[in-house]
């Protein structure tokens, strides 16, 4: 293997801390860096976790030392709070359900750190994601495939990586198991090796996003009609009660609806511009058709045939067979075989052969 100048994003955590291990291991110049992305107060008390939190940079400094590696700490907050917190904002307002990870991803995570890691002469970026990298039909493509830990993979959140990304890119966790980056960082005694998988986003460490758009964004006061209470009703428009703002909702949500009911209802659709949210039966949350936009393809399709893939509209969602149909406008129609449980307007669909990523995009 070509031995490479290589900067790994450190975020505290034992994932990206084996991984630089395992990087400087097989020979590679390596350091680290760890990218400073939210600095809201509540973020930094309460969320220490967090790539974002204080001592998540303790611990990956702490790492660097132990390696025997350069260090640095970057201040992304201005993009981070443009193509991330903001865009999570005007989602849930639009009353989309938005992915600030894979956000944070596309415009931040790899493509602002390659860039920043070129200006300090270093070649190639790594992370600690469980996905593979591998070549396609030609020297200059590259496709993402799922890491061999079925129960980590998150080749899911990498789907919107471009090829420049892809070019200078090292995944060294992908044929590796969750247990043994654990078993391996406890032998190289690194601070981080009983350290918890954060689950909740960085920049909301309670996971009451209603509570953060109102006390960032002030939602409540942008809704047109001027007061955050609005109707909650069913699709025949039977009004049932009232919400404090549709903000608070996703479809397919079940709890925290508040309705007594003679059964259980779910969230079927989000209006904001009424500042409503219509409830239904389980059956009304499945669909069988959605329409992707803004894709990108690691793999692109040949001819206008329809194309036969497994579809994962969800991180936690287990892929499903559908029937793929790209439009002249580069939207793709996916017809699943089975009807799928809460398809989600501001989601991500990725594609799948067997266990490469063959491209995805964003639900409409």
């Amino acid at each position: 293997m070509e031995k490479k100048r290589i900067l790994v994003a450190m975020s505290g955590g034992v994932d990206s801390s084996v991984a630089a291990a395992i990087l400087k291991e097989q020979g590679h110049d390596v350091a680290g860096a760890t990218i400073r992305t939210w600095a809201s107060n509540s973020c930094e008390d309460l969320n220490t976790r967090a790539c974002c939190g204080l001592t998540g940079v303790e611990d990956a400094r702490s790492v660097a030392e132990n390696l025997d590696i350069p260090y640095w700490v970057f201040n992304f907050e201005k993009p981070f709070k443009k193509f991330v917190v903001d865009y999570f904002a005007s989602e849930y307002e639009r009353g989309r359900t938005p992915n600030p990870c894979i956000a944070c991803n596309e415009h931040v995570k790899f493509r602002l750190f390659l860039k920043r890691a070129r200006q300090l002469g270093y070649e190639a970026i790594a992370t600690g994601h469980y996905a593979q990298l591998h070549h396609g039909n030609s020297p200059d493509s590259f496709y993402i495939a799922e890491g061999i830990d079925a129960a980590k993979d998150q080749s899911y959140v990498l789907f919107p990586l471009d090829r420049d990304v892809l070019a200078h890119l090292f995944l060294p966790l992908g044929h590796f198991t969750k247990s043994a980056i654990r078993e391996k960082a406890k032998q190289l005694n690194l601070c981080v090796m009983d350290k918890p998988d954060s689950q909740e986003i960085c920049f909301i460490p309670s996971n009451d996003y209603a509570t953060f758009l109102d006390r960032e964004y002030q939602a409540a006061e942008k809704i047109e009609a001027g007061s955050h209470v609005g109707k909650i009703r069913t699709r025949d428009g039977r009004v049932l009660g009232e919400h404090q703002g549709h903000y608070h909702y996703t479809r397919g949500q079940r709890r925290g609806l508040g309705i007594p009911h003679s059964e259980r209802l779910y969230v079927v659709e989000i209006d904001p511009k009424k500042n409503e949210v219509i409830v239904g039966t389980k059956e009304e949350v499945f669909d069988v058709t959605c329409t992707v936009r803004r894709m990108n393809w690691f793999l692109p399709p040949e001819g206008d045939a329809p194309i036969r893939a497994h579809v994962k509209i969800r991180s936690q969602h287990q892929k499903a067979l559908a029937t793929l149909t790209v439009g002249d406008d580069g939207a793709v129609e996916v017809h699943f075989d089975d009807a799928q449980d809460a398809i989600t307007p501001g989601q991500a669909a990725v594609f799948y052969d067997d266990t490469k990523v063959i491209g995805g995009g964003w639900i409409g």
